[in-house]
């Protein structure tokens, strides 16, 4: 399948086909990670497609062999000492995020490779997300001392029983036809399909975009179930383990599981738990937990503030511990602080939650409009990042 665009300078490239508009994540080499300059030009084609009145359809693909492995961790890295670049791609990152769950436009992803992180922020929430037998999406933040962020508080937490919680804590990869029988895609297609289903949604006219874009995609897509070792086959398991109260409750129920025969799938799984941050771990759980009640822009509102307080580490530097050791030291020996689920305390966990002032809040509407996850919005207009207000923090 070729997937290189033709200017290879662009980290996104935007084209203009009739009346198709396309987005392309053209970092390859870098698996389409999400930069700063990558978020604002998103932005800048999203907001201008939104108002043109002869855009009726907005496509989003990535070069290489991935969609989007998710954020760039090497710029947080790098950025820890100038809290101002941070912040602001922060600010712009979440509230591209709601643009792209409340989009007024009709949108397909061709999620072909890695779908990662911040990356499945740009497939889960369109209102068409198409994957392939390449296709891999995980949320791994809690390996490198992060959390659930992205909006992904809210759509993990909607999934089938505990799914969202085993998902989120561990890291744990589903492919494309699990992500379609999970609901995280609504279609799945054949790679070998995939370059002519786009020309075939390049050459659409306009009018009733939305059935029409669903009639073409079905046209290519084929019912699929999970293989008989999914993990979507094992969701009693998950719900069992998954629904305890606290961290320690879910690994030692996990723990307990492990040792009936048929359950050897749990080992490696457990493997990973043990190796993530213990503070990561329980701020994604309590996270996901309470997006189960939350709106979209509650949950978005509430990453913000727990992705600011932990890249400023208000209670801990393991986010720049992870990064070093997954991606700058290679060593894969993070040392965490606390080293320790029991040494994690309640009251710590509570800091990275209490809401800011209200100026400093992520300033997103809170109306009511429905989008295919459920969320709320009013308008769709990105608000200008006023300086002073980054220099409060």
């Amino acid at each position: 399948m070729d997937q290189q665009p033709s200017n290879a300078e662009e980290v996104v490239i935007g084209e203009e086909i009739n009346h198709a508009r396309v987005i392309t994540l053209n970092r390859p080499r870098q698996l389409n990670v999400i930069s700063s300059k990558v978020v604002y030009l998103l932005a800048q084609f999203l907001e201008k497609w939104e108002k043109d009145d002869d855009a009726k359809l907005v496509i989003f693909k990535g070069a290489g062999r991935a969609f989007s492995a998710g954020g760039d961790l090497k710029m947080f890295y790098e950025g820890k000492k100038s809290d101002d670049s941070c912040l602001e791609v922060v600010y712009r990152m979440y509230w591209l995020c709601y643009h792209i769950h409340t989009y007024k436009k009709t949108t397909v992803a061709l999620a072909h490779g890695l779908v990662m992180g911040g990356g499945g922020a740009m497939v889960v929430p369109l209102k068409f997300s198409v994957v392939t037998e390449k296709t891999a999406f995980a949320m791994p933040e809690a390996s490198v001392g992060l959390h659930t962020d992205c909006s992904f508080s809210y759509i993990l937490s909607k999934l089938p029983g505990y799914l969202g919680e085993y998902l989120a804590l561990t890291g744990s990869r589903l492919n494309g036809k699990e992500m379609v029988a999970a609901g995280l895609a609504t279609h799945f297609v054949p790679s070998e399909k995939l370059d002519e289903l786009e020309k075939r949604l390049l050459c659409l006219n306009s009018g009733d975009t939305s059935p029409t874009v669903q009639a073409v995609i079905e046209e290519y897509s084929f019912d699929v179930q999970p293989d008989e070792g999914s993990i979507l086959n094992k969701l009693s398991t998950i719900d069992k383990c998954f629904s305890g109260e606290s961290v320690e409750e879910i690994i030692k129920s996990f723990e307990d599981e492990s040792s009936i025969k048929g359950n050897e799938w749990i080992a490696p799984v457990l493997k990973s738990l043990r190796r993530s941050s213990p503070t990561g771990l329980k701020i994604i759980l309590r996270s996901v937990r309470e997006g189960r009640k939350q709106s979209l822009p509650e949950c978005l509102k509430k990453e913000f503030r727990i992705t600011i307080n932990l890249l400023r580490s208000v209670i801990s530097g393991d986010v720049y511990e992870g990064i070093r050791a997954l991606s700058i030291e290679k060593d894969n020996a993070p040392k965490w602080n606390p080293p320790t689920l029991e040494e994690v305390s309640k009251k710590n966990v509570d800091l990275v939650f209490q809401p800011f002032s209200d100026e400093l809040e992520l300033a997103i509407p809170a109306g009511e409009e429905s989008c295919r996850w459920g969320g709320k919005y009013e308008e769709s207009v990105y608000p200008k990042l006023i300086g002073s207000q980054l220099t409060q923090f």
